[in-house]
């Protein structure tokens, strides 16, 4: 059974939809309606995840539903099982389950953030708004004992040392070998003679459980403020500073060529959420998300299952955010010297 290609026909959904199409990235496929989107994860072992199992998808659908229910609960509807009695693949209804879709609400994708940002319409506002979201959110997330030791320096360098281990073979290849080295040893530096901020950051009650994904694509800039798509897959990549999640955003705003906005963004969250010690992660948590955005585009390049033409668009965006990362790393040195 192709499963896709069953799922593009509008007869396959609960309601009534004249079309559907795909959006999909390197760990799920979005099957757009007419009124939602339907998640499916793909079958995928990435180390960092894992959802080769029917088991393993329907259980982080689950964890994907509960999660964004923190941010935009109107939006995230229900994990649905995808049937196919007699041959005849829908979504929803009796039968066994042959895999599981999170259905949501569709958002107007002209007010996705970026297309805001490219339409030259993203202003101070905004960001005041999504800080005004995001401030009492990180305020009231879980935090204690359990998460707390994912802001441990162990665990943030080995959160670093696993994307230098996956991506080391594409240094050359892809992006400058120096480059590289640059950047590992610029994290590993800062790891090492910043030791005793990380640690005060856990003291301080600034490791939560967080977003994760926090970047202009997963902000939807409607009459409310939605953030959605957090990471539900694992716990390392969720549970960490408050800083990281900020800094996510920071570097994504710099990388579409607002940074002015970014600086506004940092500077009045620092404020708003009385953490100016955030100011001094800048470089440091930048540098990472950077780097893991080009870790991203680079697995996309390499997926057979995307276009050549997509392939070709992820090697020149993962090299875009290899060398903003260098950037950060080469700032953050200096400074530091």
């Amino acid at each position: 059974m192709d499963l896709i290609a069953a799922l593009l026909d509008p007869a396959a959904y609960p309601e009534p939809t004249r079309e559907v199409t795909l959006i999909q990235t390197h760990i799920s496929w979005v099957f757009i309606t007419d009124n939602f989107a339907y998640k499916v994860k793909k079958p995928v072992d990435l180390g960092f995840l894992n959802f080769t199992t029917l088991r393993r998808r329907h259980h982080y659908l689950q964890e994907e539903l509960s999660l964004n229910r923190r941010l935009c609960p109107e939006i995230y509807l229900e994990v649905l099982p995808v049937n196919a009695p007699r041959g005849r693949v829908r979504v929803g209804g009796p039968g066994h389950p042959v895999d599981y879709a999170l259905k949501m609400v569709r958002m107007p994708q002209d007010r996705m953030m970026d297309e805001v940002a490219d339409r030259g319409e993203l202003q101070k506002e905004h960001l005041d708004r999504i800080i005004d979201r995001l401030a009492p959110f990180y305020a009231t997330a879980a935090t204690g004992p359990r998460i707390n030791k994912f802001g441990e320096p162990a665990i943030i360098a080995y959160n670093h040392e696993e994307n230098f281990s996956r991506t080391e073979a594409l240094a050359g290849p892809l992006f400058p070998r120096e480059l590289f080295e640059e950047i590992r040893d610029f994290a590993r530096s800062f790891l090492s003679r910043r030791r005793a901020l990380f640690l005060k950051r856990i003291r301080d009650g600034r490791i939560r459980d967080c977003h994760g994904d926090l970047h202009m694509k997963n902000i939807c800039l409607a009459d409310g403020i939605q953030i959605f798509d957090c990471i539900e897959f694992n716990h390392r990549f969720r549970y960490g500073d408050v800083a990281a999640d900020i800094d996510f955003l920071a570097m994504d705003l710099d990388f579409h060529g607002f940074r002015d906005l970014a600086q506004h963004f940092v500077a009045r969250f620092a404020a708003a959420s009385r953490d100016p010690e955030l100011l001094q992660m800048l470089d440091f948590y930048k540098c990472y998300r950077a780097y893991v955005r080009g870790k991203i585009h680079a697995f996309t390049a390499q997926d057979p299952a995307q276009a050549e033409a997509s392939r070709d668009q992820a090697r020149k965006t993962a090299r875009a955010y290899f060398a903003l990362a260098g950037e950060y790393a080469e700032a953050g040195a200096r400074w530091a010297a």
